[in-house]
């Protein structure tokens, strides 16, 4: 290949998918919108959202401070995450500091955190933020299972997958296959 020098080998190289994917234009749209979700259900929460709640006869005031409550609760989570890879991609923190922190956020199963009963009784509002949350954190599960983030970075020298593959090419072209 084209400017690849014979000693180029990529023998235990490794490509942090993580970190390019932090830098990604796909990876700054899920931040935008996590965080617009964020700002959006704390406007509704703290304005429209008290009004409302102050019109519901129990059962349905319970049912809104529960969903409301697990709301904050899976937005702020999401909100960590996005921040910590933010934060790794930028420089801020290293990959082990973001181990340590990304241990403290308790992103669930895809699918366990679905809100628990019929929420046709709440307002439409705090229905509709509820299903954003609940979308945008299947996003996030995936691409985290995706990432691995809590793996180690690997110690040494590392088999690559198509380590095998190029030591054919090299063995059949020379090194100049590269």
């Amino acid at each position: 290949m084209a400017g690849t020098s014979k000693s180029d080998n990529y023998d235990g190289v490794t490509v942090s998918f993580g970190a390019k994917f932090a830098r990604s234009d796909q990876f700054k749209t899920v931040f935008r919108e996590g965080m617009a979700l964020v700002e959006a259900a704390a406007a509704y929460l703290d304005g429209d959202g008290r009004k409302e709640a102050r019109k519901l006869r129990p059962p349905h005031s319970l049912a809104y401070a529960t969903e409301s409550m697990r709301l904050t609760t899976r937005l702020m989570q999401l909100a960590s995450w996005l921040l910590i890879r933010r934060a790794v991609s930028e420089g801020e923190l290293t990959p082990e500091q973001a181990v340590e922190e990304q241990r403290k956020i308790k992103l669930p199963a895809t699918g366990a955190d679905q809100p628990s009963r019929d929420l046709s009784s709440l307002p439409e509002r705090l229905r509709d933020l509820i299903e954003q949350s609940v979308k945008l954190q299947a996003r996030v599960v995936r691409l985290d299972q995706m990432l691995d983030f809590n793996q180690p970075a690997p110690a040494g020298k590392v088999n690559h997958p198509l380590s095998s593959q190029l030591s054919r090419l090299r063995e059949a072209f020379g090194p100049e296959a590269e």
